[in-house]
């Protein structure tokens, strides 16, 4: 993925290497419509050269979706791991579109709730080791029913938690990381 992408609140990438750590040379090995995947060989510290692989992804945004005393979350199966989960709304970021523009965007899409308002929790790199990839967690409120518009690929079931259970319901399993961490990060904040 050679376009650069910069959502309104997070920093562009890729991002510059260090003056420690020099890039020699940047080879992307595939692209899907997904993802860009390849390596930098990159010069160490000490002198050496080794390649660093990665995979990108385009910025995603995680909805923590309160309505009164539930949490609203979407059942799905994740064909990549096999596995029907139980997780918070999510969905990319667009070129030009911030975190929270594009979490107010996924949850109307995608659960048919319009929030009055939304926020950004975080926002911040995942899986550094090989991804290159942005994840904000958006806290949405004030939901108004609407029409959810969901694309081809997404066979969805709403569903709605007890704000009080909300945690315990997504460590059941089987769990995600972007389901924990948002539920985290907004009961840390005293959303939850």
């Amino acid at each position: 993925m050679t376009e650069e992408r910069r959502p309104a609140d997070g920093p562009a990438y890729p991002t510059p290497a260090s003056p420690d750590w020099p890039i020699v040379e940047t080879v992307v090995e595939y692209e899907t419509p997904w993802y860009a995947g390849g390596y930098d060989l990159v010069e160490q510290p000490d002198g050496s050269r080794k390649r660093y692989y990665w995979a990108e992804l385009p910025p995603a945004a995680v909805i923590v979706a309160r309505d009164g005393d539930q949490v609203v979350m979407v059942e799905q199966y994740r064909p990549a791991i096999r596995e029907t989960h139980l997780e918070l709304p999510a969905g990319i970021v667009e070129p030009g579109e911030t975190f929270a523009a594009a979490g107010a965007r996924e949850l109307r899409e995608e659960t048919g709730y319009d929030p009055a308002d939304v926020s950004l929790l975080a926002a911040f790199w995942t899986a550094t080791g090989v991804l290159r990839h942005r994840r904000g967690i958006v806290f949405a409120e004030g939901l108004e029913p609407v029409e959810a518009s969901l694309e081809t690929n997404e066979f969805l079931r709403v569903e709605t938690v007890p704000v009080a259970e909300a945690l315990d319901v997504a460590r059941a399993g089987p769990a995600n990381d972007a389901t924990l961490e948002g539920l985290l990060l907004a009961r840390e904040d005293g959303l939850l």
